[in-house]
């Protein structure tokens, strides 16, 4: 009986710490001639991913390598950025194709508002009949 005693008691023991959660903290420091040579700072959490997410701790749902959600999300943001990607290239080519054809087409528009220039007489120039 003893033995059941125990492990009912680390199932509420476990029980206790997820649900209310526990923080466990230390740092490390390694020091020669009071010169400070490293400092690990160790922080640890243990709680239910219930009580995780009330104290808005939710990064393994934005984890990629932990959540197919996040995979998923990321791959649809790549295929985004890449869709925007060539669509701006598609723009940027139809302009350069404007301004390399554009001036075959400027001189047809300055020749014909050049025709209208000579139509009417140049200022300073006018003759008198």
């Amino acid at each position: 009986m003893a033995g059941e005693r125990t492990s009912a008691n680390l199932a509420d023991l476990l029980e206790r710490i997820l649900d209310k959660g526990i923080v466990i903290v230390g740092d490390i420091r390694v020091n020669l001639l009071d010169i400070e040579l490293l400092t690990i700072k160790l922080r640890l959490l243990v709680a239910s991913v219930d009580r995780a997410k009330e104290m808005g701790i939710d990064w393994w749902e934005h984890d990629p390598s932990l959540s197919s959600k996040a995979r998923q999300n990321e791959l649809d943001g790549e295929r985004d950025a890449d869709r925007e990607l060539r669509e701006e290239n598609r723009r940027l080519r139809e302009r350069l194709a404007a301004l390399e054809a554009g001036p075959a087409d400027d001189t047809a528009d300055t020749g014909r508002s050049g025709a209208k220039k000579a139509a009417r007489p140049a200022r300073g120039k006018e003759t008198t009949s």
